[in-house]
Formats: structure tokens, C-alpha cells, sequence
């Protein structure tokens, strides 16, 4: 039985070596010109402006339209959604009235040298029209536009929903689940089609991005919008759908890159800042609490690389993230928050220690007691950032829809700096207890099991058995 508790040690160890390798250089495979990549590593991470610059872009209505201050203000808020719909949790958006324009300032993405800020923008300035009409993509007039009548439209979408093609590999289908409006209308237009093996076309502006043909009436509100779409297509035309339409057409008017306001001097600066403290923190908790110190550290080591897989969307089911300073600020707090826990522990243990107990008692009894200290400080911690989310993130997210019952007599808002910060800060704290608490408990608890190991003092206790 102690072989298989002391292999545990071993296996944890090698697990965190590998995450955190895997996230610091990631993986890809390149076969000719073209690089195939598996897991994204540092280097894919995009820097907010503050640290790598950007792009600064000017908008105007196209046709030279007078906006008002509302569709202005309209406008706006769908360019601030479709940037965070695009993980850049760092942007600049706002709009002037007086000469019409909308200025928005948003970072390079990661390793991009050669920056096409005209193709970088044109995403952002389309008009993202949904329509649901009858017939097919031939349902056109002369001038190629679609003269179909229309069943209904955007608005009428509550959300668009990314999902597999379930029959053909590689391929992704967009889900949407309409207002009752919506369905309602829905079910009179597909039963019409059903009688005649008629189809519907599904318009995005002016371009069909599906017809298929109507088989049965559907009367429950859900479709899917299919196409020989890969994942970011399916994403991109999802992200549109969620955030809305423009309520007008938006032209480049002028675009310049900026300069960051700090520097990647900065950055590297922070990075050795933080790789000596890190160290003076390592030898401080090994000299303190000695061998579960030295756990501690390895502990602390999955925390930082899991919060920075997080950053470069290492785990499938999250996006990446933009860094900022104010996301740094989110990871040093977390990790402030991992080494008050170890120190917990750590203390804990010493006071078994110090009444005498056996030192597996002693381990046992002193974790259980951190434990409540632990989590009663970081929950705290984890309802503050699930708040910031809520209130400064995309409105489609979840914590955003959890808290839209108190945000929403406020109206949207989607402030990237404070979401990074509130994001790096949850994600660090929920890696707190994954690493710092069951992580460390069981290398700890592992180790204990090797004779060589199990003097007392190699814990914080004064003496042997």
C-alpha cells in the first residue's frame, strides 16, 4: 500500500513538469508551409496595448450619413461585444458625434510583424445582417442582392451556439435559438416549405451562408446554420449573430499603429522582476517549512502555468485572453493568495507537530484545519472576480447572464482592463486550490512514506518520535 502512496509524490510532480513545459513552449507541427498547432504557448500570447501596441482605427457611417448620438452609441457597443467576443479583453472604443466618427483602439495580435490593420478591422465594421428568407442562394435580383421575402432577422436570435457537425468530420454548425417571436414566425415559414419541399435561405448581409431544404415544420425555436464551416468561420459568424447588428454601414476613415505605453522593456523588465521574487518566495517557504516548503514551490509553479495556459487558451474549452498590467496584477495577487495557503499549511502542521502528534497524524489534522482558513479566504476572492466579470464582461457570458439581474438596470458595459484583471484573479484562485490544497496535501502525505523522510524536523517539528 505504501508504494502505491509513494509513487503519488512522482507522478504529481511529473504531471505539473509537463504542464507547465507544455504551456511555456506549447506544440505545433509544421508540414511544408503549413503549421498545425496543438497547444498554444507563450509566445502565442496577445499583449494588450499598454505592453505591445496596436492599432488605432477611425470609423465613419458610410454614404456620409448623419448619425445620431444613439446609433452612435448603438454602434459602439457592438464593436466593444465583438472585441470581447474575440478574446482582446484590451480595447479603446468610443465615439464623437460632432464629426461622426467611432475611434477604436485595440492590440496586435501575438507574434504578428508585418500588421494589416485594414484587414485587422474589417470584421469589426460590418454590418452583420441576419435574415431568414424564403428560397435559396439563386433567390436574387440583378444586382446579386437577395429579393426573398424575409421570414425574420437578427433580431429575432437570442443566441448563436458553436457546435460539430455531427455528419461531417472537421466541420462546425452554428445553433440558434430564437425569441418566441421569433419561432412563432418560424414554424408558419418552415410548415409553408415543408408542403412543397420548398427552402429557406439563411442571408448574412448579402451573402447565403445556408438553404437547405425544409423537410418538416419546426416549431421549437432551434435551427442550425451549416455550410462547410471550420471552427473560427462557425465562431466568427456566431460572434457576429450574438453581438448584434451596426446600425449602419462603418467605413475606414484613416487607421495608424500606435506605440505601447509601456514597452516591451517593461514587460521584460516585470518578467525578471517576477522570476526573483519567485525565487527569494521559493527560498524563504524551503528555510520556513522545509520540506512541505519545497512542495509549496512545486505547487506554486502549476498555479502560475495554469493561469497562463488560461492567458493562451491551453484548455479546449476556454478562450485565450489578452495580458495586460492589470491581468499581471491578477496573477501576482493569486499567487500571493497560493503562498498565504502554503504558509497556512505549513503553519498548521507545526503546531500538530508541536503537541506531540505522529507525523501522519500531525499532516492529516493540520491540513484539515487549514482547510476552512483557506477556502473561506479565497471564496471571498472568487465572488469579487466573478463580480468584476460579470459587471465589465461580454454580455453573453456566463457570469454575465448569472448577474444580469443586477447589472442590467445599468446597462452594457464591456471595460476589457477590468474583466482581464478579474479573469487572471479567478482563474490563479481556482488553480490556488487545485495546486496549493490537493496538490500539495498529496506530495506531502506521499513523501511522508519514505523512511528517509519522516524525521520530524524535515516538517517544522522540534524532535523525533
Amino acid at each position: 500500500m505504501k508504494k502505491g502512496k509513494k509513487f503519488v509524490f512522482f507522478l504529481v510532480f511529473v504531471l505539473i513538469g509537463a504542464f507547465a513545459a507544455s504551456t511555456v513552449c506549447g506544440f505545433d507541427y509544421q508540414y511544408g508551409d503549413i503549421i498545425t498547432t496543438y497547444i498554444h504557448g507563450l509566445d502565442d500570447i496577445r499583449l494588450g496595448i499598454d505592453i505591445q501596441g496596436g492599432v488605432d482605427v477611425t470609423f465613419t457611417p458610410e454614404d456620409e450619413i448623419d448619425a445620431t448620438q444613439e446609433e452612435l452609441d448603438a454602434a459602439t457597443e457592438v464593436i466593444k461585444f465583438r472585441l470581447a467576443a474575440l478574446s482582446i479583453n484590451d480595447s479603446e472604443v468610443y465615439s464623437d458625434e460632432k464629426s461622426d466618427r467611432i475611434i477604436v483602439r485595440f492590440p496586435w495580435q501575438a507574434g504578428e510583424e508585418d500588421f494589416d490593420p485594414e484587414a485587422a478591422v474589417k470584421e469589426l465594421g460590418d454590418v452583420a445582417v441576419l435574415t431568414f428568407r424564403y428560397g435559396d442562394y439563386t433567390a436574387i435580383d440583378e444586382n446579386g442582392l437577395p429579393n426573398g421575402e424575409i421570414i425574420l432577422s437578427g433580431e429575432d436570435v437570442t443566441s448563436a451556439t458553436v457546435y460539430p457537425d455531427q455528419e461531417k468530420a472537421g466541420q462546425y454548425v452554428v445553433a440558434l435559438t430564437m425569441t418566441e417571436k421569433g419561432a412563432s414566425a418560424f414554424e408558419t415559414a418552415t410548415a409553408a416549405q415543408a408542403s412543397k419541399n420548398g427552402s429557406i435561405g439563411i442571408w448574412m448581409d448579402d451573402i447565403c451562408v445556408s438553404s437547405p431544404t425544409v423537410n418538416e415544420t419546426i416549431s421549437n425555436g432551434e435551427c442550425q446554420i451549416s455550410g462547410n464551416m471550420d471552427y473560427d468561420a462557425a465562431k466568427a459568424l456566431a460572434d457576429k449573430i450574438n453581438s448584434g447588428a451596426l446600425p449602419f454601414n462603418l467605413t475606414t476613415a484613416s487607421f495608424k499603429t500606435i506605440s505601447p505605453t509601456m514597452g516591451t522593456g517593461a514587460l521584460n523588465a516585470m518578467v525578471l522582476s517576477g522570476i526573483i521574487a519567485f525565487c527569494l518566495i521559493a527560498v524563504y517557504m524551503i528555510v520556513l517549512y522545509r520540506l512541505p516548503g519545497v512542495v509549496s514551490v512545486i505547487a506554486l509553479v502549476g498555479q502560475v502555468s495554469g493561469t497562463l495556459a488560461a492567458i493562451t487558451g491551453w484548455f479546449g474549452f476556454m478562450n485565450s485572453a489578452t495580458l495586460t498590467i492589470p491581468g499581471i496584477a491578477g496573477i501576482i495577487l493569486a499567487v500571493g493568495m497560493g503562498v498565504d495557503a502554503s504558509i497556512i499549511n505549513g503553519e498548521r502542521i507545526k503546531e500538530e507537530l508541536a503537541l506531540g502528534k505522529s507525523l501522519n497524524a500531525a499532516l492529516r489534522s493540520g491540513y484539515n484545519r487549514a482547510f476552512t482558513s483557506i477556502f473561506d479566504g479565497n471564496l471571498t476572492v472568487v465572488i469579487v472576480a466573478i463580480i468584476l466579470m460579470g459587471a465589465f464582461g461580454v454580455p453573453d457570458s456566463v457570469f454575465a447572464k448569472l448577474l444580469s439581474f443586477l447589472f442590467s438596470h445599468f446597462g452594457a458595459t464591456t471595460e476589457g482592463v477590468i474583466y482581464s484583471f478579474g479573469y487572471t484573479l479567478l482563474v490563479g484562485v481556482i488553480l490556488n486550490f487545485v495546486f496549493g490544497v490537493v496538490a500539495s496535501r498529496l506530495m506531502v502525505m506521499s513523501l511522508s512514506n519514505f523512511k528517509a523522510l519522516q524525521n520530524k524536523k524535515l516538517y517544522g517539528g522540534v524532535t523525533n518520535d
